[in-house]
């Protein structure tokens, strides 16, 4: 792809013509035909839900991974509740994650009663600090929740050895990193639990939907209960038996993946590879543009991982621009890029401030990089074309603001 030098045209948000007629978004499904029959298959078939499908896309998720066990939710949110009342959660305990993440990384702590004490993150790829960690683990301490920051693996290795000297749990938030590979191995079989979503903008969808892999056969069990209700066997598990008789042995939530959803995400795994390497490509074309371009900062990639790119989010370098981050995020929306912004820190929604007292600048890693951060648009259904319009409008916006 080749771009021309830095844009000297007038900015759509200043009376310009825009790069594109309509909006790019920053996320977006990809649904063929295929997917379509898969879904109206099931939906003609005897189980909608509870059925066979949902134990196919189980068995086909955990061997991709390579893990023992995967146990589907209906959402990623749903994923990593189990998880944290798997791991034993409760009122006086206490969780690490990173400030850096969608809120319900962090929310998932609270649903237990238990307290979520936030770490700040590394400064070359926003993932969890491990030395922050360290430093905030009490005796209260039970897990950490290390979060994939825009599908890059966090440290896995080095927060399990710290797991492990401690007696803790260690959730991997991977909702971003489907595909991703750490050290050789793919995200999913490194932690005691691995969280993965199969939100519409993520690298496959199911509509929703969400799933734990873990090489832990208690873990499984229990992660099962909890998604039925707590109940030690489900329907089709007592159909095959011919009996009616269960128990609720803990108490559980309706968590349940529909065969519906489960059909389309087995078609869509058949495209994971494909989808995956277009990100790949599209992050490498990004970069390859705006390594060398003033007052942009391309995302880092350390040398023993290959990024799943479930984002693409690049730090303006704010002295060399004189508009700050929430101008040039208007002024890329006019050229229609629809850019976004991952994430608002956790502790400076209302909710964490009132709740907790905090203040505003307690982890000043994460909250110097969100005044900065800018997702591009990212998906694998994206065009040469539509990556080369990012570009230009990033190209364009820079070239007026550039000091």
């Amino acid at each position: 792809m080749t771009v021309a030098p830095v844009s000297s045209e007038v900015p759509a948000i200043l009376g310009g013509s825009p790069v594109r007629r309509t909006l790019l978004p920053y996320g977006r499904q990809s649904i063929d035909e295929s997917d379509i029959q898969a879904v109206v298959e099931t939906l003609r078939s005897d189980c909608l839900t509870t059925g066979p499908k949902v134990a196919e896309f189980e068995e086909a998720m955990a061997a991709w991974v390579g893990a023992k066990y995967a146990v589907s939710f209906s959402s990623g949110t749903a994923a990593l509740h189990a998880a944290a009342f798997t791991c034993g959660l409760q009122a006086g305990d206490e969780a690490i994650t990173s400030p850096l993440t969608f809120a319900a990384t962090a929310n998932c702590v609270l649903y237990q009663a238990a307290t979520p004490v936030f770490a700040d993150v590394l400064e070359d790829t926003l993932n969890l600090d491990r030395e922050q960690v360290a430093a905030r683990i009490t005796a209260r301490t039970k897990a950490i929740l290390p979060v994939d920051y825009a599908g890059h693996p966090a440290d896995i290795d080095a927060i399990l050895r710290l797991a492990e000297r401690h007696g803790l749990i260690v959730i991997e938030d991977a909702c971003h990193a489907l595909g991703a590979e750490y050290r050789g191995r793919r995200v999913g079989g490194v932690a005691h639990m691995t969280v993965f979503s199969f939100h519409p903008v993520k690298h496959l969808t199911t509509g929703e939907g969400g799933m734990v892999t873990t090489d832990n056969p208690v873990f499984a069990e229990t992660l099962r209960r909890f998604r039925n209700h707590g109940i030690s066997s489900d329907a089709r598990q007592r159909q095959r038996a011919g009996q009616w008789h269960y128990e609720m042995v803990l108490l559980g939530f309706n968590y349940r993946l529909t065969d519906i959803a489960c059909a389309l995400g087995l078609q869509q795994m058949k495209k994971l590879e494909a989808n995956l390497a277009r990100r790949r490509q599209i992050a490498a074309q990004y970069t390859s543009e705006f390594r060398s371009m003033t007052g942009v900062v391309a995302p880092v990639v350390r040398p023993d991982v290959n990024p799943a790119w479930h984002l693409y989010p690049i730090r303006l370098d704010l002295t060399k621009l004189s508009a700050g981050r929430d101008e040039f995020f208007q002024a890329l929306r006019a050229e229609n890029i629809g850019v976004n912004v991952h994430y608002i820190p956790v502790h400076r929604h209302p909710y964490y401030r009132d709740r907790f007292g905090y203040k505003g600048g307690e982890f000043p890693v994460a909250e110097a990089a969100y005044e900065r951060l800018i997702s591009l648009p990212m998906f694998h259904g994206m065009s040469d074309n539509d990556v080369e319009d990012v570009v230009c409008a990033v190209r364009k916006v820079v070239g007026h603001y550039g000091t």
